[in-house]
C-alpha cells in the first residue's frame, strides 16, 4: 500500500490543523493506522493509531484530549485532527499503515508502509 501524507503547515500556538493520509494500492480497511512524528533532534514517536474498524483508538499521553484519529474506508483515507496546538507538537509527521497489528497499535515496528511526512511547525 502506498500512502501520502498531507495538511501540514504552520500554525499558532492555540490553532488547530487536520492531517491526512490518502492510501492506494492495497485494501485500506485491511490495515490498523497510525500517526508518528519526529521532532528535531529526536526519535519518531507514537501519536495515535486507529483499528480497521474504527473501534479501537489509542494516543499518546502527550496528544490524548487534543488530537482525534478517524479514518474513512470508502475512501482510503486516514486523519489526524489537532486541536490546541503547542510549540512541542512541532515535526514531522507521518502515517503508517500496519497489515498484522490485531488492534490499534502503538509500537513502530508494527507498521509495515509509511508515508512520506509532513511537516507540521506550531509557534508561540
Amino acid at each position: 500500500v502506498q500512502l501520502q501524507a498531507s495538511g501540514g503547515g504552520l500554525v499558532q500556538a492555540g490553532d488547530s490543523l487536520k492531517l491526512s493520509c490518502a492510501a492506494s494500492g492495497r485494501t485500506f480497511s485491511n490495515y490498523v493506522m497510525g500517526w508518528f512524528r519526529r521532532a528535531p533532534g529526536k526519535e519518531r514517536e507514537f501519536v495515535a493509531a486507529i483499528s480497521r474498524s474504527s473501534f479501537n483508538k489509542y494516543y499518546a499521553d502527550s496528544v490524548k484530549g487534543r488530537f482525534t484519529i478517524s479514518r474513512d474506508n470508502a475512501k482510503n483515507t486516514s486523519y489526524l485532527q489537532m486541536n490546541s496546538l503547542k510549540p512541542e507538537d512541532t515535526a514531522v509527521y507521518y502515517c503508517a499503515a500496519s497489515q498484522t497489528a490485531r488492534v490499534a497499535s502503538p509500537t513502530l515496528g508494527s507498521y509495515d508502509y509509511w508515508g512520506q511526512g509532513t511537516q507540521v511547525t506550531v509557534s508561540s
